[in-house]
């Protein structure tokens, strides 16, 4: 599923319009993105936990030359899922 048929989804079960339901789904990946850029969690309960995790600095290397390469450290997205989620899976 993509972006344009999540929108299409919640603009059918919620009864909105199309325009309208873009707005809502934008602002809610807006307001996570928001939080995990200030280093704060996101918990939907039933659904999972949208957090951010650090990635080391490490050394790598560049698969055409073989030569070393140093990786910055970085902060990452991470996504824990729910016990609701995970038992409607299984």
């Amino acid at each position: 599923m993509n972006k344009a048929e999540l929108v299409e989804v919640v603009a059918r079960t919620a009864g909105l319009s199309k325009v309208a339901s873009e707005k809502a789904v934008d602002g809610a990946l807006d307001a996570i993105k928001g939080a995990l850029r200030k280093g704060q969690s996101v918990t939907l309960v039933g659904f999972g936990t949208f957090r951010v995790g650090r990635r080391a600095a490490r050394v790598g290397r560049n698969p055409q030359t073989g030569a070393e390469i140093r990786i910055k450290a970085a902060r990452v997205p991470k996504f824990s899922a729910g016990k609701a989620l995970k038992d409607e899976l299984n």
